[in-house]
C-alpha cells in the first residue's frame, strides 16, 4: 500500500497569507498563539499528516522541537521567516 504524502502550513495568524503554498494546494493551518505549536503538530499527526511546515520563527516556540520530532515518523520543514522591510 502507497502512503499518501499530507503536507500542511501552519502560520501564524497575525503573519501574511501564505498564497503560493494554497495554489500548491497544500492544507494552511493558523495558530492564535506561537505557544500553541507542540499542540498543533500533535493534532496534524493524528490526522495523518506527513510533511509539516513551520516557521523559523514559530519553530522558536516550540519546546526543543529538534529533539522531539527527529525520530518520528513526521517530517518537520522549518521555513525562514519573510522580513517586510
Amino acid at each position: 500500500m502507497v502512503k499518501v504524502m499530507k503536507i500542511s502550513f501552519i502560520k501564524y495568524e497575525k503573519q501574511e497569507n501564505y498564497q503560493i503554498p494554497k495554489m500548491f494546494g497544500m492544507h494552511i493551518e493558523e495558530i492564535k498563539e506561537p505557544e500553541d505549536i507542540d499542540q498543533k503538530i500533535e493534532e496534524l499527526k493524528s490526522k495523518d499528516y506527513t510533511t509539516i511546515i513551520i516557521t523559523n520563527e514559530l519553530a522558536s516556540f516550540s519546546s526543543d522541537i529538534i529533539n522531539k520530532y527527529q525520530n518520528d515518523s513526521i517530517n518537520i520543514i522549518i521555513t525562514p521567516t519573510k522580513n517586510n522591510k
